[in-house]
């Protein structure tokens, strides 16, 4: 169940190159599929006389710590987790264990293990443990009470958070499914497993002459189209040969990119720079999605090239949108270039 999406999503996603031009990065399928409940868990919808109980009963005074949480168990394995009813006033997070890799940003696709649990039950309401892998996705996206209690903590860190209604589900009249109802506090137990780098990094690779090249900063590229016809075949250009994990079919990929028409090097898609979708701004942020979910073209461009990497890639109208994607300014038949910095992978 996708429990930590925000409901609705606050702000339009851009797209990733994506088969389906309908397609957005909220509806890759990388929220947080495992629902799994706790024993004796709420039954999906609460009687009348629960909530009636329930609201009759008085409310315990908010803590201003979670002291009163027990947390067991090791990083990376399903935690046993013990507290009395409670209520924060605002979101708390507490450091269980300290990792030290690099700090979360509000803007980062995230890749975490986690357990939910109601303040008010003690009940788990989801989980990802069970399903054996972690889950990733953006912080944007999230809650924003499980936004709040991560930004600034390390990956590999284990994190307590507690999170009131009104950063949670106060705003959509709770979740009758999960048993979560209006002004319960949210607790979550979370290891922090990846977190995406700000940019490509590794050895750079010596470029053959013909192709498109790329300037500027790096988190601002610039391209360069030789004259002449664009290539029939794909064309894939590691510029910077990254020493992280490997992509493979079915990972999900965290990356920046930004693309361009060959013809007339009009710029067609960027995640570089913030912009303005329907009205509303859309920060600067890398995008996640499955591979399989990604135009044919970068399948194969991806697929086994190291998390840090920049590569360079012509994708022939054929292995991207051979009928074109109005919505995002590409004509039918285009030959694309794009530069994509793989920032992680999961």
């Amino acid at each position: 169940m996708d429990f930590l999406r925000s409901r609705p999503t606050r702000t339009p996603r851009r797209r990733l190159a994506m088969t389906g031009v309908v397609a957005s990065v909220l509806a890759l399928g990388l929220g947080l599929a495992g629902c799994t409940k706790g024993t004796g868990s709420a039954s999906a919808t609460a009687s009348p006389s629960a909530s009636a109980s329930a609201s009759a009963a008085p409310e315990p005074a908010p803590v201003t710590n979670l002291d009163g949480v027990s947390v067991e168990g090791k990083y990376g394995e399903s935690p046993t987790v013990k507290f009395s009813p409670f209520t924060v006033a605002d979101t708390q997070s507490k450091v269980i264990s300290q990792g030290s890799g690099p700090e979360v940003t509000s803007s980062m696709t995230v890749t975490v293990h986690y357990q939910g649990l109601n303040g008010r039950t003690g009940q788990v309401f989801d989980a990802s443990y069970a399903n054996g892998k972690p889950t990733s996705f953006q912080l944007s996206g999230v809650v924003p009470g499980f936004a709040k209690g991560l930004v600034g903590k390390k990956q590999g860190s284990r994190v307590l958070l507690a999170i009131p209604g009104k950063d949670g589900y106060d705003s959509s009249g709770g979740i009758a499914q999960a048993g979560i109802q209006v002004g319960d506090t949210l607790v979550f137990v979370v290891d922090i497993i990846g977190v995406p780098l700000s940019g490509p990094e590794g050895d750079k690779v010596t470029q053959p002459s013909g192709q498109p090249t790329v300037s500027g900063a790096v988190n601002d590229p610039k391209i360069s189209i030789p004259s002449g016809a664009a290539p029939t075949d794909l064309v894939v250009q590691p510029l910077i040969k990254g020493k992280g994990d490997k992509v493979t079919a079915s990972s999900t990929v965290t990356v920046n990119y930004r693309g361009w028409l060959w013809d007339g090097a009009k710029q067609v898609s960027d995640t570089y720079s913030a912009k303005t979708v329907n009205g509303q701004q859309v920060p600067a942020a890398p995008e996640s999605g499955a591979l399989t979910d990604l135009i044919k073209g970068w399948q194969t461009a991806l697929k086994d090239q190291p998390v840090g990497s920049r590569i360079l890639i012509v994708v022939p109208p054929s292995q991207a949108y051979p009928d074109g994607a109005p919505d995002q300014g590409i004509p039918a038949g285009a030959t694309l270039v794009y530069v994509v910095d793989i920032l992680q992978v999961s």
